[in-house]
């Protein structure tokens, strides 16, 4: 079966700040109408999916894809800020390459691990869904990420650390503190051996920030 190379169709969404269920329901059979039926999932994460997945895979591997970098470049208002003070997490931006992992999830699985996704990256609709091409190893596979709607208000573009580290050093929400989801990103590329100098240039400076304060 030749491969799909059509992105999801995602003219149904509107300008709604929060994703309702027939968008989500409608999103769901974009995506899986423009993938292969019955072949395997391939998902590239950057950010918290580097280390917090929450869904089942049966292969996990470091990849690199090229059009698109990681950057802090939106805005959170619910997992790690709020409207009122908004934290700033990772997001796939235009331009350059990014180093990531991917993991290939059953064909039998791929749907409900869509869905999962589109819960937890969409809440807002800042984020995307897309299909790149990561090089795995020695193989080139389609995978499914999800990239910055630079149309939204909380697509934040490039800010200067010092915007950057004042959102991330005031930003909590549902999902805890922002320095943490920094410092969990930040371990989880050293622990792959993937150089960020931009993260670990920020996460040096949040530890320093913190460690003054607390002298």
């Amino acid at each position: 079966m030749p491969q799909k190379t059509q992105q999801p169709d995602l003219r149904h969404l509107t300008d709604q700040y929060e994703l309702t269920e027939d968008e989500l329901e409608t999103t769901l059979a974009a995506v899986m109408t423009s993938h292969p039926d019955g072949e395997d999932l391939w998902v590239f994460g950057y950010g918290s999916l580097m280390w917090q997945p929450e869904f089942p895979f049966e292969e996990r591997e470091l990849a690199t894809i090229h059009g698109y970098h990681r950057s802090f470049c939106v805005y959170s208002h619910i997992w790690r800020g709020t409207r009122e003070k908004p934290g700033l997490v990772l997001g796939l931006d235009n331009g350059g390459s990014c180093r990531g992992v991917a993991y290939r999830v059953r064909a039998d699985q791929a749907a409900t691990t869509v869905e999962y996704l589109i819960r937890r990256e969409m809440v807002t609709r800042v984020y995307i869904p897309r299909w790149v091409t990561a090089r795995v190893g020695s193989r080139m596979v389609r995978a499914h990420t999800y990239t910055a709607a630079h149309n939204h208000v909380q697509y934040a573009g490039k800010l200067s650390d010092e915007t950057a580290l004042q959102h991330i050093l005031q930003g909590h929400g549902r999902g805890g503190a922002n320095t943490e989801y920094l410092k969990n990103t930040v371990g989880r590329l050293e622990a792959l051996g993937i150089v960020d100098r931009a993260l670990a240039r920020l996460h040096k400076i949040v530890e320093l920030r913190e460690y003054g304060s607390a002298c």
